[in-house]
């Protein structure tokens, strides 16, 4: 793993806060470029126990450079399952119906667009896809979505894992957070990070091999170690947090359903949302890194043959070779192998 030269942004950055359906205090980062915006708004929603800020590792060309330098109003939405809120008990559906309708509002307010488009992650995926199949985003016309959507799929140890060892770690423990590679503030933290230190060896980033014991099953999970720069790999130690049970539980569910299901009985969410038409006209553009180990390539062709059955020829696939889960964004040649992609995709008349 290389270094990579640092360099200064090339934006202005504003903390713009806004508040979800239930009152809970939110915030997105409106990141902008020097030159004129002249392609309108797009919002970038992160994973699962991250932020915003996992957009900008300490690569040569972040994703937010490339999409300023295209001409794009960069808008990095912080939602409840970000590190940088309050910390909680969070589900998909509250997400979906809360969080993404109500920072897409704000986004609509701040600039005067009618329309935003979006550039999705892994749970902020499938929470934003929950949101906008359900009819609750009908400002967003694009939406790029990245590891899963609509159909999570995970390789047989991760199903067993999610099935069987999630309940027995959840009388233990509400949340899980790679951040007790310093130190747990339980013995059952402290017990876990035994656990990590004797199953995972993969590199001498213990907070790199917490996250692939939290999110599947792999060595390493959310990325491939080749892919990444040696700046890079040392900065996720302080990206990731906790991430709690309720979510867990739910991804079980959901891959046992082969399709998201919604669980807190919100009337806005329909039970059969993963399989009913879409209630919503944007155009979805599919990323999958073919090597992902977190939820394999499989989950985004089948949320791409699902709303193609709908709409044929409306919607596009790409599975990329060579790529994980987050090195799509991060990796050290992600600005030349993904981003290319990502902005004919957003470019692309709707």
């Amino acid at each position: 793993m290389s270094a990579e030269p640092f360099h200064e942004p090339r934006y202005s950055e504003e903390v713009v806060p806004f508040l979800a359906g239930d009152g809970r205090a939110l915030h997105l980062v409106h990141l902008r470029g020097f030159e004129k915006a002249d392609k309108g708004p797009v919002v970038l929603v992160h994973g699962a126990g991250v932020r915003g800020n996992i957009f900008r590792a300490p690569v040569r060309q972040t994703v937010v450079d490339a999409l300023i330098e295209d001409g794009y109003d960069v808008w990095l939405e912080n939602w409840r399952a970000s590190i940088d809120v309050e910390p909680g008990e969070w589900t998909l559906d509250q997400a979906a119906v809360l969080d993404h309708p109500a920072a897409i509002k704000t986004v609509v307010e701040k600039t005067g667009h009618d329309t935003v488009k979006a550039v999705v992650h892994c749970q902020g995926s499938t929470s934003f896809t929950m949101a906008a199949v359900a009819g609750l985003l009908p400002e967003v016309d694009v939406i790029v979505t990245n590891a899963v959507s609509l159909h999570p799929v995970v390789p047989p140890s991760a199903k067993l894992k999610l099935h069987y060892a999630v309940p027995l770690v959840a009388h233990l423990t509400p949340y899980l957070d790679p951040q007790w590679a310093y130190g747990g503030p339980t013995r059952t933290a402290r017990a876990l990070t035994r656990v990590v230190m004797a199953t995972h060896h993969e590199c001498d980033n213990l907070v790199c091999r917490w996250t692939s014991f939290t999110y599947g099953t792999g060595f390493p999970v959310l990325w491939r170690h080749e892919n990444l720069n040696a700046s890079t790999h040392d900065w996720l130690q302080h990206e990731f947090g906790p991430v709690p049970f309720t979510f867990f539980r739910q991804m079980d569910a959901c891959v046992r359903a082969g399709h998201l299901v919604p669980v807190e009985g919100f009337s806005a969410l329909p039970e059969d949302l993963g399989e009913r038409e879409p209630q919503t006209d944007a155009r979805f553009a599919f990323f999958a890194g073919e090597d992902n180990r977190c939820f394999l390539a499989e989950s985004q062709r089948r949320s791409f043959e699902h709303l193609e059955h709908f709409h044929p020829g409306r919607h596009s696939l790409h599975v990329l070779p060579g790529y994980g889960h987050l090195d799509v964004f991060m990796g050290k040649r992600a600005a030349q192998d993904v981003f290319p992609l990502l902005l004919s995709e957003l470019d692309r008349p709707v």
